[in-house]
């Protein structure tokens, strides 16, 4: 078999570290693992640090064991955001690239909805991003160069029942991706955000198992189908790449044109 083509310049991420939260499994390990083929460093984060040990392991004998690492650390507490930060850029080098991906989701009606459950959600989906995108972001400004990308959801612009707490937060994350880019890109940091619509995950598999459900999202998407983590790669390698150097403070709607059409 022969050597695969390289990559087109502008998209080459050689030499380049990044930071990828929520990064043991589903999107997050998707997206590493295309960041790595990009040719990036990259660093997985998760809390569970066997499953993360596991994913290192399994990426490292695809792209290098210098070329991937871990480390666990909760994105909502900010000491050990700071100390993974420092720890990260002490030991294998700055942050040139950050993917804000860790979140989670809670289906409840509204009036039902706890407050500690819209602050779980609010905290992980939002706080979260602004914790790690901070800390990050310090080295980044200071070294005038540097990359964010703010995975969303189609719930950054529509909203559905049973999701308020996670609507609220992904529409928060797509105005903190515009704050982001309006405080740092005179320092050329650039801050998007994509959006994924309806994508086939461990997270939503009782959404595909359910027949209703599973019909209304096929037929809903021009595309005729639902997403995959495989999806976000091409427009994740571009927004870490230096041919997004133009584009800041975007939100990029990956989902098969469903908010293209009513």
């Amino acid at each position: 078999m022969s050597a695969p083509d390289p990559p087109t310049p502008s998209f080459d991420l050689s030499g380049l570290i990044a930071l990828v939260t929520g990064s043991s499994r589903g999107i997050g390990r998707t997206l590493a693992d295309g960041l790595a083929a990009a040719g990036a460093t990259v660093v997985l984060n998760g809390l569970d640090e066997a499953r993360l040990d596991r994913a290192r392991a399994e990426l490292a004998a695809d792209h290098g064991r210098d070329r991937v690492h871990a480390s666990p650390f909760d994105i909502t507490d900010e000491d050990q955001v700071s100390a993974a930060v420092a720890g990260i850029e002490d030991d294998i080098g700055p942050i040139g690239i950050l993917v804000n991906n860790a979140g989670i989701q809670h289906r409840v009606p509204l009036l039902d909805l706890e407050l500690a459950d819209w602050r779980r959600v609010v905290e992980h989906d939002l706080t979260g991003a602004f914790v790690v995108g901070r800390a990050v972001a310090r080295g980044m400004v200071g070294r005038r160069r540097g990359k964010i990308i703010n995975i969303g959801s189609v719930q950054s612009e529509l909203a559905r029942p049973t999701i308020a707490a996670y609507t609220a937060a992904k529409g928060g994350l797509r105005n903190l991706t515009r704050a982001m880019a309006a405080e740092w890109g005179r320092a050329d940091v650039q801050a998007n955000s994509i959006a994924p619509g309806y994508l086939h995950t461990e997270m939503t598999q009782n959404l595909v198992d359910d027949p209703a459900f599973n019909a209304w999202v096929v037929g809903r998407t021009p595309a005729g189908r639902w997403g995959t983590g495989a999806d976000l790669v091409g427009p994740t390698v571009w927004l870490a790449s230096s041919a997004s150097d133009y584009v800041n403070g975007q939100t990029i709607f990956i989902d098969g044109g469903m908010t293209a059409v009513v």
